[in-house]
């Protein structure tokens, strides 16, 4: 699902502006996003959190020159979905034998 698929099912929901709600789903992601950059989790009961995690520095491979290459400790964006919403989505969505939905 799409950014603009999102804001046209809140508007069908809701009967809202698709502007209006265009301009709110932006200013959700990019509330979501400040936070995270300033090191903040982003808690959504019943959804879940939007988490800043620490990768600590490690040792890689450069195999195109045959060296080794250090990869500096980082922190990146994850994202952990609430229990209850992560047991709907495993009972909703069934594998099929290819391992495709």
């Amino acid at each position: 699902m799409t950014k603009a698929q999102i804001v046209n099912d809140i508007a069908k929901k809701t009967g809202m502006e698709k502007v209006e709600i265009s301009a709110t789903v932006e200013a959700f992601m990019k509330a979501v996003k400040e936070s995270m950059i300033e090191g903040e989790n982003v808690y959504l009961r019943g959804f879940g959190t939007f988490i800043v995690k620490k990768r600590a520095e490690k040792t890689g491979r450069n195999i195109s020159k045959n060296t080794s290459v250090i990869i500096p400790a980082h922190y990146f964006p994850t994202y952990k979905p609430a229990k209850e919403f992560a047991e709907n989505v495993k009972a909703a969505v069934k594998v099929s034998k290819k391992g495709a939905k």
